[in-house]
């Protein structure tokens, strides 16, 4: 119980709540303050109007040399208040008894306060008096304070109770909200820790409600996904570098045992250089290629970008590769430009570079006889760019895996490349935010990137 306590004591949400709640009571013993003596000041203001209304009336009831009736007006208003509640007082400039129930002594003209000293009344009670004179004589009406005091003492007792609640509520609200977010928290600490320990498919469990808590475990979430890529593709990458790699590492070192034995021999070595230099270019080329694809993920290209137009770079492309389609026995149209595309924001080196490539993996891939075709549209608030053919394609179960660094269709291991083509094309589609599908063509393949449009 100990630890729960000073557990919840250290939660951020509890301390929240607990600060809330304290402000809250603050601010409502504050007003309590104000209230209570905003009342007490009406109470009392009410008390003297009430004492002044009363004393003109018995004032009143005194004619010229007659005090008869002044006598038997303040004696009868005494009668009818046998707690002494009210307190009258007539008295001669002598200071001698003449009516009422108390003899007033040496208290001043207008309003005073006195504790009375009389019999059936507790002692120390204060009474409000008003006083003045009326026909040569001293009147004098008091009313007793406790009515008024006891309304305080009631008001008191209730922001006291009110305090009491509200602090209780603001506590138990506290540790029952901060419990729950706890929890929330506590499900967020728990995933990192299994994430930390290796287990990348760990993602923080969503409550649906769409609050804050959940927008940021959505968003890490969402990171956990991409790590958890990156890192199956690394894993990937490595199965692939041995893989592929092993066998031109392999073919190069024969090369040179077999350059080194004719040179011992006293033979010529010079074509076996000559093919040991262009095996350790196409490693080379390799490396250079992963390490482009790992320079553009990490977005480093970005501070290039700027407007570019689809249809120049695809129209530039088009003039490059057409004659060389044809002396290889295909055919490449020129770009079909089906209304203003519009431009998108991007690095034009790196897109002409992933355009190259998609045309080069139709060329190298596709039969003599295939004709690629190159297009561009605008469509919403995109720029659809696609490269098609009517090659043999790409089986449906192989079309995301050929984005993979290094992976090769069987029936294309035994042509030239080092199966990074796609991989690069992914990894600049991914720096522009673009999307990539791939459609069959019926037959052959279409590769349609959708850009976003950049903003005017």
């Amino acid at each position: 119980m100990t630890g729960t306590w000073s557990r919840l004591l250290r939660s951020t949400p509890f301390r929240l709540a607990l600060t809330f709640g304290f402000l809250f009571m603050l601010a409502f013993l504050l007003s309590g303050a104000i209230v209570y003596q905003m009342m007490s000041a009406d109470l009392a203001e009410r008390l003297d109007e009430s004492i002044k209304e009363t004393y003109s009336v018995v004032a009143a009831t005194y004619s010229a040399n007659d005090l008869e009736d002044l006598v038997a007006t303040i004696e009868s208003h005494a009668k009818l208040s046998p707690k002494k509640e009210q307190l009258f007082s007539l008295t001669d400039p002598a200071g001698n008894h003449l009516a009422g129930n108390f003899t007033a002594a040496g208290l001043p003209d207008g309003f005073s306060a006195f504790d009375a000293v009389l019999p059936g009344v507790p002692p120390d009670t204060e009474y409000r008096a008003f006083s003045g004179s009326v026909g040569g004589n001293n009147l004098t009406v008091a009313f007793s304070l406790s009515e008024t005091e006891e309304l305080e003492t009631v008001a008191m007792m209730s922001f006291g109770w009110a305090t009491l609640i509200i602090t209780g509520l603001a506590v138990a609200g506290g540790a029952l909200l901060a419990s729950r977010v706890q929890l929330r928290l506590d499900g967020i600490a728990a995933t990192m820790v299994d994430v930390s320990h290796g287990r990348l498919d760990a993602r923080i469990p969503l409550t649906g409600k769409g609050d804050d808590i959940d927008i940021v475990s959505s968003q890490v979430n969402a990171a956990l996904d991409r790590l958890s890529g990156l890192v199956d593709g690394m894993k990937q990458v490595s199965a692939n570098i041995a893989h592929d790699l092993k066998t031109p590492l392999n073919r190069l070192q024969m090369i040179l045992d077999s350059a080194s034995e004719k040179n011992l021999s006293g033979q010529k070595v010079g074509s076996e250089l000559a093919e040991a230099h262009a095996e350790s270019l196409q490693i080379n080329e390799t490396f250079d290629a992963l390490l482009r694809i790992a320079q553009i993920e990490a977005g480093a290209r970005k501070a290039r970008f700027t407007d570019v137009d689809l249809g120049e770079i695809l129209q530039t492309i088009a003039e490059i590769y057409t004659d060389v389609a044809e002396d290889d026995g295909k055919s490449l149209s020129s770009v079909e430009l089906h209304q203003a595309a519009g431009h998108i924001h991007g690095d034009p080196e790196l897109l002409t570079q992933m355009f190259a490539n998609l045309v080069e993996n139709a060329l190298r891939h596709c039969p003599p006889g295939t004709t690629i075709k190159l297009s561009v549209a605008r469509h919403g608030d995109h720029v659809l760019a696609g490269v098609a053919d009517n090659g043999p394609g790409i089986p449906p179960d192989e079309r995301e895996k050929v984005f993979q660094r290094l992976y090769r269709l069987d029936h294309s291991r035994s042509t030239p490349g080092s199966g990074l083509g796609l991989s690069l094309v992914r990894a600049i589609a991914d720096l522009h935010g673009a999307s990539i599908a791939l459609e069959d063509c019926e037959p052959g393949l279409g590769v349609l990137v959708s850009f976003p449009l950049a903003a005017d």
